[in-house]
């Protein structure tokens, strides 16, 4: 008899679909992948087909199984994640009313947010959702479709997430979960349920969202016919599973309040795991999926200055780890070297420049590499600030994305913050946390934090110099006042021709 000792895993990113199979100890043992198209009818438009959500599934399903020694039978469980805020909306057979749904990056609903802002009770909202008015939450997205495809939201009966989708296709059922609903602005932060106020509010039809499940909860087993078309057992257990961030989140370990999460890719996301939403203008809340709340909060800076840097001084002709060591050369502080990071402006101050201050003819390449990682670790100290309120630092930041890969970045951050930062061994953070989940739905862990123990292991722990600390301490006030200072020449600069 063979042992179900695999659980499958399921990722619906915007890129691609991914599908895994990872051991009880946390190891993935096979990975598939298969990109899929993103359309962009126009500006600011973003959208995806479901239809090829679902087909690239079957295939990287079928190609992992095939990739592991007797695959099919040694799966123990199913579990998805996925790309948060795409509104799929589905009728009574389960037919899709709208071939294409708008994603999470989607902005056309900025009239919906900006008519919202206007005419409702804005601070009711908030104090309701934990979140405020965005663009990529779904509320927003079901008024647009209510005001410009009327049809396709008539004739639906309920609207699912990405992952609930593929969870559909899976097993039949309808369902979300509440770390998805926690970022629709339709539930009710406190009672963890969707707010039929919040729905009144926005338009949205309340019977068209579907029952809020556990992640951990079983949703059903495979449907016969599908089971028979991915080759494997009808009995396997399909969970309801997570968002693919705070599915991330759990996959790297920080799963406890007091614990932090520095993702560093383009951009930067930092997340402060919390008892209860912090309430915030730049500050969004997520369900973790044991249940614990993420303050989070997104800086457009981040590997995109590091990027522009290595354009800007060597048109792209050295590699990252060359400009990486060159900064290595460079004093912490960068000889009182400041950088703004505000390349892009910033979502919610889009006005915001880039600028050194400081420079002086003893700097060299070496400086102004090191003060654009500074000023990048400047600019989430002020988010840092903002998230922790009177709780103090996290025991410990768990850094994933490209800039995990940065000793000296990591190591800046860390004495930035003075907290250690860990790195996981497995980057697939979003498989793992789904494996972890099957773990504890499959009776295979007593819970999160014991899979977390047996499934989560840190290649390096980068503890903070106390040296440079304290100068980046000395330096942060100053990094504030020219934060401050410049935004009263932006309208000046705008208005040059």
């Amino acid at each position: 008899m063979t042992i179900r000792d695999l659980y499958l895993a399921i990722d619906v990113g915007t890129g691609g679909l991914r599908a895994a199979l990872v051991d009880r100890d946390g190891r993935i043992q096979g990975l598939a992948h298969q990109e899929h198209e993103q359309i962009v009818p126009q500006f600011g438009w973003s959208e995806q087909r479901p239809a090829d959500w679902w087909n690239g599934t079957r295939a990287v399903v079928r190609t992992v199984l095939d990739d592991v020694r007797n695959g099919a039978a040694r799966v123990a469980a199913i579990c998805c994640c996925g790309q948060m805020h795409g509104t799929v909306l589905i009728d009574g057979n389960g037919r899709l009313t709208r071939e294409t749904v708008p994603l999470w990056n989607d902005k056309r609903t900025a009239p919906q947010v900006a008519a919202f802002e206007k005419q409702a009770d804005h601070d009711a909202a908030v104090a309701l959702t934990a979140n405020s008015p965005a663009t990529a939450w779904p509320a927003f997205k079901l008024a647009w479709l209510a005001e410009n495809d009327a049809p396709a939201l008539e004739q639906a009966t309920s609207v699912l997430m990405p992952k609930d989708w593929i969870n559909y296709c899976l097993t039949g059922q309808r369902a979300q979960d509440f770390t998805e609903a926690s970022l629709s602005f339709l539930m009710d932060w406190e009672r963890r349920d969707w707010s039929k106020r919040l729905c009144d509010m926005t338009g949205v039809p309340h019977a068209l969202l579907p029952d809020l499940k556990d992640p951990q909860d079983v949703l059903g087993p495979l449907l016969p016919n599908v089971a028979g078309d991915l080759g494997l057992s009808a009995d396997i257990p399909v969970l309801v599973g997570a968002g693919d961030y705070p599915m991330a989140l759990t996959g790297s370990g920080v799963i406890a309040a007091g614990m932090g999460s520095d993702v560093t890719g383009t951009s930067s996301i930092i997340t402060l795991m919390r008892d209860a939403p912090v309430i915030g203008p730049e500050i969004s809340n997520v369900l973790a999926a044991d249940g614990t709340w993420g303050a989070m909060t997104l800086l457009d800076a981040g590997g995109d200055a590091v990027r522009w840097a290595r354009r800007a001084f060597h048109e792209n002709k050295r590699s990252y780890a060359d400009v990486a060591h060159s900064a290595t050369s460079a004093r912490a502080g960068a000889d009182k070297l400041f950088f703004l990071p505000y390349l892009s402006g910033e979502r919610r101050r889009p006005e915001l420049r880039a600028q050194f201050f400081g420079l002086t003819a003893a700097h060299g390449l070496p400086e102004l590499h090191r003060s654009v990682l500074e000023g990048v670790g400047f600019a989430m100290r002020q988010r840092l600030d903002g998230l922790q309120g009177d709780l103090g630092r996290p025991d410990r930041i768990v850094a994933a994305g490209g800039g995990a890969k940065n000793e000296l970045w990591l190591k800046i951050k860390a004495s930035m913050f003075d907290v250690p930062y860990l790195v996981p061994e497995e980057l697939e953070c979003g498989v793992v946390g789904a494996a972890m989940l099957m773990a504890t739905s499959t009776g295979d862990a007593a819970d999160l934090k014991t899979a977390a123990a047996r499934m989560v292991r840190y290649s390096s722990e980068v503890a903070p110099d106390a040296r440079w600390t304290e100068i980046y301490d000395r330096m942060a006030p100053i990094y504030a006042k020219l934060y401050q200072q410049a935004a009263d020449l932006h309208a000046d600069l705008d208005a040059l021709p």
